[in-house]
């Protein structure tokens, strides 16, 4: 497996611990025969963690799609490899932006991580112009 194929993995397990963190901390008062329970999402940080686990799967799709078109396309591993890392970091950030309610920040990461995305997807389509 390739460095960014770990970083589509990290990413999505980033994704699911991002929302189990907070139920596992709120053990007492989250019901798992009701886990979308809006009573357990009043707490502040619990809300912005259930709204960065949303945004990561939301995410999710493009970075492990553009990553995989950039693989099969023959895009240059290396740097698929560096910005796959970069993307995972930007996320990782986000996810504490996200909890820690720094919005404008959380924005501004939000941007870097989807123009990441970009330039992963269009790897393929520039490769002759870049050196080796």
């Amino acid at each position: 497996m390739t460095i960014a194929e770990w970083c589509v993995f990290g990413t999505l397990m980033l994704s699911l611990l991002t929302i189990v963190s907070v139920k596992w901390t709120g053990f007492r008062s989250f019901d798992n025969a009701r886990p979308r329970d809006p009573d357990f999402y009043d707490d502040q940080i619990r809300s912005r963690a259930l709204g960065a686990h949303q945004n990561g799967i939301e995410a999710f799709p493009f970075f492990a799609f553009a990553v995989l078109l950039a693989e099969f396309r023959v895009g240059p591993l290396r740097l698929i490899d560096e910005l796959a890392v970069l993307f995972l970091i930007v996320r990782i950030a986000y996810v504490f932006t996200y909890i820690g309610n720094r919005p404008t920040l959380r924005s501004i990461l939000w941007s870097i991580g989807f123009a990441i995305n970009i330039a992963i997807f269009l790897l393929p389509a520039i490769r002759g112009y870049l050196t080796s």
